[in-house]
């Protein structure tokens, strides 16, 4: 096998044959061509799982748009002449009238003019039970335009779940969830390779031009100056990525959790609980907010509290609890906002607010926000189908130019091994520690990365033996 990396950034294709580096480089000429058969070896194995997850990213960002054009007559209403909105609990009792399964888990009135109003049905017979049925229902006449099931905060339907479970782990459950952990935990090391690759070939290249070049360096240069504008992003993508991953996403939360930087939340818990038992309880199957003050003085109150919509109004979930009112806006500027609201009285019991989250919290939200497409609407899904479509060129020119590369006279000369030794000790002992923490903590980064070592190992002495002494 060849060892020129090409896949995420370029190299000269002219590496020294014969013997290791000399002793006595030090600094970046020591560490490169470290860097080079990392990335060669990242780039040929993980590729193919990067290009999966590039794909079916870029799909997911077309979704939101899609989902709003397959499902206009559930989502969109004509606003009518007077824009006079039924009362929250009338639009409930006529959703739950066409639905009479499941129980009311939450309510999402409409958000502007012309939007529908969702009810959220659990529990309801043939709907998974990580989803909801959600009734939409015209705000302006109770009228029950459909239903739909829904995943997640985002109101994901039919259409976008389905893409966004085919980008999360193939339709394989758990265990497909591993092929985009181990795609966004060695993204980033892909792309910073190549970008330090790049800009070291530049110092050593200066007047190398796209222009008039032609097979091999040709698609070089256009995988390298793509890859340099597009390494941003993809790293964002990769560690927003992992923020919410099996493994990797485990070992960030157990350090927020150490430094106190959680997402905090709602107790939502009203006192002698006893005294309400059966108000607007979720589990009662009918409609949400039947006794006690009922929906509409709940939603009054979380107006009183400061709550704009977009918002979801949660049922109590037993005689202990309160109503919970949160804001659902995911788009800039973010709108996270909650309320705990006592089902006797009406009142405000617990407030908290968006700007009162601790700083990795708030960083959290924003990055899996736009990580997802949502945190800057239509601009950020464009962005996320480019950086997607980007990445996708750069696996197919990498390949491409490893095919150019083992061409007859265009092969080139192999890069050597052994050049580990030839890194001082003060920058090899550190750069191995923190490749062995990092590789700790996100273990589908450093069980490859053994992988390969191994690999490097058993194909040097396989050469070795069979008397190849060029280190190839």
């Amino acid at each position: 096998m060849s060892a020129e990396p090409t896949l995420l950034a370029p190299d000269d294709g002219q590496e020294t044959q014969g013997a290791p580096p000399s002793a006595g480089r030090s600094g970046w000429a020591s560490l490169r061509p470290l860097v080079l058969r990392l990335h060669f070896y990242a780039g040929v194995l993980i590729a193919p799982f990067v290009l999966v997850a590039a794909t079916t990213g870029l799909l997911y960002a077309c979704s939101y748009q899609a989902e709003k054009i397959v499902y206009s007559h559930e989502l969109r209403v004509p606003v009518g002449e007077h824009k006079t909105e039924l009362p929250i609990s009338q639009q409930v009792a006529a959703a739950r009238k066409a639905h009479p399964d499941g129980a009311v888990s939450a309510v999402r009135p409409s958000p502007e003019d012309g939007a529908t109003t969702r009810v959220l049905l659990s529990g309801v017979p043939g709907v998974g039970t990580d989803h909801t049925l959600a009734v939409f229902v015209n705000p302006y006449n109770g009228e029950v335009r459909g239903a739909l099931e829904q995943y997640g905060s985002s109101g994901a339907l039919p259409l976008r779940t389905w893409i966004d479970e085919l980008h999360r782990d193939l339709h394989l459950g758990e265990t497909g969830r591993l092929y985009s952990e181990l795609a966004a935990s060695w993204l980033w090391v892909i792309a910073g390779g190549g970008l330090v690759l790049w800009f070291g070939r530049r110092r050593s290249q200066r007047k190398l031009k796209l222009r008039g070049a032609t097979g091999r360096r040709r698609t070089l240069s256009l995988h390298g100056s793509l890859g340099v504008w597009a390494a941003a992003g993809l790293i964002f993508l990769s560690a927003t990525g992992l923020t919410w991953s099996t493994y990797a996403g485990e070992s960030v939360g157990d350090l927020r959790e150490a430094i106190g930087q959680t997402t905090p939340e709602l107790t939502a818990t009203v006192a002698g609980g006893g005294e309400h038992a059966g108000h607007g309880g979720a589990g009662s199957g009918g409609a949400a907010g039947g006794e006690g003050v009922g929906l509409d003085a709940v939603l009054k109150a979380a107006r009183g509290a400061g709550l704009s919509n977009p918002v979801e109004i949660v049922p109590p979930a037993d005689a202990s609890s309160a109503y919970t009112v949160r804001q659902i806006q995911r788009s800039w500027p973010e709108k996270q906002d909650s309320v705990a609201i006592d089902p006797a009285t009406g009142e405000v019991t617990e407030v908290l607010r968006f700007a009162d989250y601790p700083v990795l919290a708030k960083l959290t939200r924003w990055g899996i926000d736009a990580h997802t497409g949502s945190l800057f609407g239509l601009v950020n899904q464009i962005a996320l189908a480019g950086l997607a479509l980007g990445l996708i060129l750069m696996i197919v020119w990498g390949y491409r130019m490893w095919w150019q590369r083992g061409r007859g006279s265009s092969f080139g000369r192999p890069l050597p091994r052994g050049a580990w030794q030839n890194v001082p000790a003060y920058v090899l002992v550190p750069l191995m520690a923190a490749i062995a923490v990092l590789g700790y903590f996100v273990p589908l980064l450093g069980i490859p990365l053994a992988a390969f070592l191994v690999m490097d190992v058993v194909l040097g002495e396989i050469a070795y033996r069979r008397g190849r002494r060029d280190y190839a």
